[in-house]
């Protein structure tokens, strides 16, 4: 399970996106998941699978804060337990549970540790801003056509900013690219910290961090105003990401205005699509098959530790459970 995607967090959907009548259906790195609330109301994922005939109980219904199988009515809470299973009230509950993910709710996303069997050493690395009392967290999904690695590195990506986004948050750049930029960057205990210079002085007050191992968070913050875009790469397949696009700011705070925050984020991604798409090959490869200046600095980071610790891996060393 989590092929190259393993023993990490992840956002996966946004708070108000997950209701408690229905579950929610999604995918990360190859692996179906479903979300859903439990009796207490806090988010709850499972693998998206019955234990008992394979079905994806994302297609059933919420019960009193357990996930309805859509086959046979069995019945799982959010730790995966079997609470009913209709006809047969000898069954043995415990030997019947589904597969539970560790799964947080902060600051307006919802997070799933990608191990079911390893519980996670850390918690999410959530910029701690976001949960001030004042600032409204909106946003939106699109899915891209490769491989999320090439989608994050996009993302990490200071100089292609002037020539792909050159009519949006790359037109002060436009008239700067025969200067020297350089990229300052600070290791942090959850990412890399950057923010630029040109010929020699900070370019503004934008930084750019990588919170390991999939989420960009750009500060755009200015004359006190708090505004952060954030974008997490989930995997999805082996060419297919599924982004989500946030919004972070304590301004114009009112859900009626989400959709410009919204709109602004996708024209900005859509600009990126086409040209990340056409990437070659799909997955990112060793620094060493591509050639790179030094520019590129960030991207590298990510690409080494990538190939260090998430390449390759996977979970679920233990079979899928079947009832007996």
């Amino acid at each position: 399970m989590f092929e190259g995607f393993a023993r990490v967090w992840t956002p996966v959907v946004l708070s108000e996106q997950l209701g408690t009548q229905k579950p929610l259906g999604t995918e990360i790195a190859g692996t179906p998941v479903v979300l859903f609330r439990d009796k207490q109301g806090r988010a709850s994922a499972l693998v998206d699978r019955c234990p008992h005939r394979g079905v994806k109980l994302s297609l059933g219904l919420v019960k009193d804060g357990c996930v309805e199988c859509p086959f046979h009515g069995w019945q799982f809470d959010g730790q995966g337990h079997a609470c009913l299973v209709p006809w047969n009230p000898d069954a043995k509950l415990s030997n019947l549970d589904a597969i539970a993910l560790p799964t947080r709710e902060i600051a307006g996303q919802v997070w799933v540790f990608t191990d079911p069997f390893e519980p996670p050493s850390e918690e999410p690395h959530v910029l701690e801003v976001l949960s001030r009392k004042g600032v409204r967290v909106s946003g939106m999904f699109i899915e891209w056509e490769t491989h999320w690695t090439r989608a994050m590195e996009n993302m990490l990506d200071w100089p292609h900013l002037p020539f792909v986004h050159r009519s949006t948050i790359g037109r002060a750049m436009r008239d700067k690219s025969a200067s020297r930029m350089d990229i300052v960057s600070e290791e942090r205990p959850w990412g890399l910290h950057t923010h630029i210079q040109i010929d020699g002085k900070k370019d503004g007050e934008a930084t750019l961090d990588l919170r390991w191992p999939n989420q960009m968070n750009l500060d755009l913050s200015n004359n006190g105003r708090l505004m952060i875009m954030m974008v997490a790469c989930v995997p999805v397949g082996p060419t297919r990401t599924r982004m989500l696009l946030t919004m972070a700011r304590d301004f114009m705070t009112s859900p009626m205005f989400d959709w410009a925050f919204n709109w602004s984020n996708k024209k900005i991604a859509s600009e990126d699509k086409l040209v990340v798409e056409s990437s070659f090959p799909a997955e990112i490869p060793r620094a060493g098959d591509e050639k790179s200046v030094r520019t590129d600095a960030p991207t590298l980071h990510f690409r080494k530790r990538y190939f260090a610790e998430l390449h390759g891996s996977r979970a679920g060393k233990r079979s899928l459970p079947v009832a007996g």
